[in-house]
């Protein structure tokens, strides 16, 4: 029999619509705007300083959704978003300095649909809100990082051959090393150029005054700057990962600029320091008395600026040769980090421990930072800001070496929970490659979110409307097939991009809006054949066969190249451009299912089971 559906195709249906709705859902539950209350030690805040804070809220006029506890934590609901940022001021001038207030979006979905997985779509930063950072890579200091890795190496060299010298000295691109005699000089020179053949090399000196330059090339130096942009790209990635932030955008902008787009973050600072953060780790031995001096660095500790210890400049190992770390509390229930070595860095822990038995060895944590000043330029009378970038370095760890140390040992000596989770966090993701520098820093409010969400809804609805009116004015019975069906597309989408964690975006709502013009078109395909078959004289059963039949191969014919060019822009494309195509992509997928099939399957319930003398189309 002519259009007619078996009983499994309606089952089909029924589910794929039912599982729509479903995950489509969680969509009408915004998130709420909300407080979020730690204690700064890690532990949980007591219930009174909880009360003392919603009663200071209650006499500042802001409305309490809800009070929660979760893991050690409380959130504060609110009821309007353009509180949140009175609400962190009061909270933390209530709780003082033993608590950590941060601005947060609390899921509001029902317990029902959590149990099923279903969670609402992710919102782009341009319709929630969250940070831009313009980041800019530290050219100079990648430079002098790479040479004083290279100074390590070419001593270890030196002093394995048994060839005196007295200083490494780094400055700008070059390297220079003093030697005894101009023999010892020329000596090292032939073994260093072998090992490392990208300098170039001049004698300068003569006696004991005998001294080797090396030289970056251009070439190289290019080269170097180029790998600390991508490798520092790489690391704000993993980063970002770690903090859990939904599609964002990193991505290089210029010969030293990074780009940092977080949707959804409201706690700036935490992300800045994070994201910002330029720490990394030397394993270093503590100095035997006779180590001559050249050779040796005094540092103090961390968190004891009195207490000093004398370490050997030659590095064991970095922060970089980290595979995995975590922050656990030892048998005393203090904070530590463990810490698990790749292989090469696994083996050289290995080496210099097995050899220095009864040796302490330190763990030293570096930062680079800088400090802006602003001056007054004499002679245009503009505001200068100066840049002037430091280091700082401190021992948070000095113990003796019991055995030999392989792939995994732990961090002691560590001021918090948080600072040992801070610190496993970069150590997980890697260290920078060269430090940078908050260039400028823009924070986009869930106000201009909401502004940008009505009027992408209001896209959306005024789109909407008019293919309703045009299907229904032009083909009646069949436009209202159609417009059921586009009401089902537009939920399958929603549900897809809510299950898939997709992003949305302004260009991802234009693209529902292109969705939406052309689920509609495959219909007008099928019904104009349906019509024109009909004029041939066929009857309604055959002009209805007929008209999907042969409608079919244009209609996937136009919505596959569309769904290639979509891949393209996918593959190609960055940030908006991305958005777009993954909501035309889930769009072209789903219209296919609603034009061929539930529009069909309508048209079967009405019209299969009986004579038709004509058809309101």
């Amino acid at each position: 029999m002519l259009n007619r559906y078996p009983l499994w195709k309606y089952l089909i249906i029924l589910v794929v619509l039912a599982a729509g709705l479903i995950y489509s859902l969680p969509n009408l539950y915004p998130e709420d705007p909300a407080i979020q209350l730690s204690n700064a030690q890690g532990s949980a805040l007591d219930e009174r300083q909880v009360d003392a804070v919603e009663s200071a809220l209650t006499e500042q006029g802001i409305g309490i959704k809800a009070v929660e506890s979760l893991n050690d934590q409380w959130l504060i609901r609110l009821n309007h978003a353009d509180d949140q940022l009175r609400a962190r001021d009061i909270a933390a001038q209530t709780l003082g300095n033993d608590a950590t207030v941060a601005l947060n979006l609390a899921e509001a979905t029902p317990a029902w649909l959590q149990s099923l997985s279903a969670s609402p779509m992710t919102l782009g930063l341009d319709l929630r809100g969250g940070v831009h950072f313009l980041l800019e890579v530290d050219m100079e200091a990648a430079l002098t990082q790479r040479l004083e890795v290279n100074a390590s190496a070419i001593r270890e060299l030196l002093r394995g051959e048994r060839i005196r010298y007295r200083n490494t000295e780094v400055e700008g691109r070059t390297l220079s090393v003093d030697f005894a005699s101009p023999e010892d000089r020329d000596t090292a020179r032939r073994l260093i150029s072998r090992d490392f053949p990208n300098f170039e090399y001049t004698n300068e000196g003569d006696g004991r005054a005998a001294r080797l330059v090396m030289s970056l090339t251009d070439q190289q130096v290019n080269e170097i700057q180029d790998y600390a942009v991508n490798q520092n790209l790489t690391t704000l990635r993993n980063r970002v990962n770690e903090l859990g932030v939904a599609e964002p955008m990193v991505q290089r902008q210029g010969p030293n600029q990074i780009v940092v787009e977080l949707p959804g973050v409201q706690d700036t600072v935490a992300a800045k320091r994070i994201v910002g953060a330029t720490a990394n780790l030397e394993f270093r031995l503590e100095a035997r008395p006779d180590t001559p001096s050249n050779e040796t660095e005094t540092l103090a500790f961390r968190n004891d600026a009195s207490r000093s210890a004398e370490l050997m400049r030659d590095v064991i190992i970095t922060g970089d040769s980290v595979s995995s770390a975590s922050r656990s509390f030892d048998e005393n229930g203090r904070p530590q980090v463990n810490i698990n070595l790749d292989g090469t860095g696994g083996t050289l822990m290995n080496r210099a421990t097995r050899t220095n038995l009864g040796r302490n060895m330190a763990v030293l944590f570096i930062e680079h930072r800088s400090e802006d000043t602003v001056s007054v330029d004499p002679e245009t009378g503009e505001q200068i800001t100066i840049r002037e970038p430091y280091v700082e370095r401190g021992i948070i760890s000095l113990a003796t070496i019991q055995s030999a140390l392989g792939n995994s040992f732990r961090i002691t000596g560590l001021d918090s929970p948080t600072e040992a989770g801070e610190l496993a966090l970069l150590l997980r993701s890697g260290s920078l490659a060269a430090p940078i520098y908050f260039a400028q820093e823009r924070t986009i409010g869930p106000s201009l979110g909401a502004e940008n969400i009505e009027r992408g809804l209001l896209s959306v609805q005024v789109g909407l409307l008019l293919i309703v009116l045009f299907m229904l004015v032009r083909y009646k019975v069949f436009g209202l097939f159609a417009n059921i069906a586009l009401a089902f597309n537009l939920t399958l989408l929603v549900a897809i991009m809510s299950l898939l964690g997709a992003t949305l975006t302004l260009p991802g709502i234009a693209g529902v809006v292109l969705t939406l013009g052309m689920a509609v078109d495959a219909n007008v395909l099928i019904f104009e054949r349906i019509r024109e078959e009909m004029r041939n004289g066929l009857s309604a059963q055959q002009a209805i066969h007929a008209g999907y039949e042969r409608a079919f191969t244009s209609i996937v014919d136009a919505n596959i190249t569309t769904l290639l060019v979509a891949v393209i822009l996918f593959s190609i494309g960055t940030g908006p451009v991305k958005g777009f195509a993954v909501t035309l992509s889930i769009g072209i997928l789903t219209s296919l299912f609603t034009a061929l099939m539930v529009t069909r399957a309508m048209v079967n319930l009405t019209y299969g089971k009986k004579p038709v003398a004509k058809l309101w189309i």
